[in-house]
This record gives structure tokens, C-alpha cells and sequence, in this order.
């Protein structure tokens, strides 16, 4: 099945606006996934909201409440949330670049590849995956997608450049409280010689096909016998179980002279603006 584009739009580096297509670099059908059936009938289980001591509730009801403590909620309606929705923007800007190995691995999230849209937005994006390999920096900026605003990592990948999804800082939880009942002293010299042995011994390159899914792949022959046997219960689908963005783009007309220009008006970075805190993130 051919890739589908979650984002399109311009990476923007100063006055450089490169044409590209987001894609999802993971794929969640891999792994295998299931319904839940009602065995008498055959058919799919429905999911229906309920309140207890009330039964179901119709969905213009049903409001977003924000715990405040206690048994606590304030009450707000879902269209008051989707006012404050960000617009999807269709530019991605490098605001900021930082050395790779500065960014924890605490904070990456998602991975999505970032190919050019055609031939002509190839030789800038060469450009710019090019000079983020030569002196290993990863490019920093903000992507608004599906109404909400996502801190990326721009990095080179292979041939061509990796979109990452950061967490925020308020998302990130704290190691001390669960490290600081660990000893900080010394290991034992013998021990520590010896485990570095048995490290040195292990160490090869990083091949993620050496390593398999047992239970995946358990799951996959069960399915496969189920199939073969005539004695597997079976059930229909019903009829009624049914489980292009684009923006303008900017010709680099002399990619040169825009890097050129680019150059010559940025001034020295300023911080990246906090976002303000809102004091918590559980929702019911």
C-alpha cells in the first residue's frame, strides 16, 4: 500500500521554502490487532457511553471535564475547545539548531520521513540535509497539525531527512524522586571489568531485523491454524460494520543567493518562548 502524506506544506530555513510531504514512518498495522465479537451472535461488539445510575447519554450531553482536585471537575464544551484549535499551517520554519546529541532521548516521540514534493525542491532540500550531516546539528521548529501545535526535531536519515516529534518540558517527568534511592558509589573494579568484558564481546551494529516479535509472530501462526480449520467458528461482516492538503509553493529561484540573503539578516538566536504552563493535562 503506498504511503499517504499526513502533512504538506514548505520547510522554511530563513528565506529557503522547500516544497515537502510528510509521512508516517512507522506502521501500525504490523502488529495484530483484534475485534471483540458477540459469540452467539457473530456479531461486533458495540461501544456505548453510559453514566452510572443513568444508562446511555446522548453525545450532545456529554462535556470535557477538567479534574481540579478531589472529586472535583470544571465543566467545558467541546465546541469551546475546538475554538481554541490551531489552524493547520502550511510552513514548517527551523527556528533553532542544536548539537544531536544534546536532546535526550526522553523526549522523541513520533518519527515521520520528510520527502521534496518534485525534482525542483530537490536541490535545496539536498542542501539542507547536507549541511545538518556536516556538522551533525538537528533543526528545531513548531508544526501546527490537527489543531495542535507540535515541537520537531529535523535530523538526516539515509538519503533523505527525519521528522521527530518532541515532548514538551512539562511532559517529561522528573528522575530524581525514582533514582534517588540508588547508591551513587563506586562499582566493584573486578565486577566492572567484568561486565565490560561481557558488553565488549556482545557489541555489534544496530540491526533491528535480528530481533523478533515472539508473541506477534505467535499470534500470526494461531491465526493461520484458525483459518486452515474447518472447526473454527465464523462470522459474517455486516453491511453495517464499516470500520489532499496542499499549500502554495515558493520556487527557490537561486537557492545560493537565498542562502546568501538568509544569512546576512538573521540575527543571533533567541530563546525558544515557553508555552504557558496550564497546570496539568488530565481530562475525563
Amino acid at each position: 500500500m503506498a504511503s499517504r502524506a499526513v502533512w504538506k506544506g514548505q520547510l522554511r530555513l530563513s528565506l529557503v521554502a522547500i516544497p515537502v510531504e510528510i509521512h508516517p514512518a512507522t506502521k501500525s498495522g504490523a502488529r495484530v490487532s483484534f475485534r471483540q465479537i458477540h459469540g452467539p451472535s457473530g456479531k461486533p461488539v458495540q461501544y456505548e457511553k453510559t453514566v452510572a445510575g443513568i444508562g446511555p447519554v446522548k453525545p450532545e450531553e456529554i462535556m470535557k471535564g477538567y479534574e481540579i482536585g478531589g472529586d472535583g471537575y470544571i465543566l467545558i464544551e467541546p465546541a469551546e475547545i475546538d475554538e481554541i484549535k490551531l489552524e493547520t499551517k502550511k510552513t514548517l520554519e527551523l527556528v533553532q539548531f542544536v548539537d544531536a546529541s544534546e536532546i535526550s532521548p526522553l523526549y522523541y516521540d513520533k518519527p515521520y520521513y520528510v520527502v521534496p514534493t518534485d525534482d525542483l525542491a530537490g536541490d535545496a532540500y539536498r542542501v539542507v540535509r547536507d549541511a545538518l550531516r556536516a556538522d551533525n546539528k538537528v533543526g528545531l521548529g513548531q508544526l501546527a497539525m490537527r489543531g495542535k501545535e507540535y515541537l520537531c526535531a529535523i535530523r538526516p536519515c539515509g538519503d533523505g531527512l527525519l521528522l521527530e516529534t518532541l515532548h514538551y518540558a512539562d511532559e517529561v517527568r522528573e528522575a530524581d524522586p525514582l533514582f534517588s534511592q540508588i547508591e551513587d558509589g563506586k562499582a566493584d573494579k573486578e565486577l566492572l571489568a567484568v561486565a565490560r568484558d561481557l558488553i565488549k564481546r556482545k557489541t555489534a551494529p544496530f540491526n533491528a531485523a535480528a530481533f523478533e516479535d515472539h508473541y506477534n509472530t505467535a499470534l500470526r501462526e494461531l491465526i493461520e491454524r484458525k483459518m486452515r480449520s474447518r472447526k473454527t467458528p465464523r462470522a459474517r461482516k455486516a453491511d453495517t460494520d464499516t470500520g489532499k492538503g496542499g499549500g502554495e509553493r515558493e520556487n527557490v529561484i537561486d537557492l545560493m543567493d537565498a542562502l546568501r540573503k538568509s544569512l546576512s539578516s538573521e540575527e543571533a538566536p533567541k530563546p525558544t518562548p515557553k508555552r504557558p504552563r496550564s497546570g496539568g493535562r488530565k481530562q475525563a
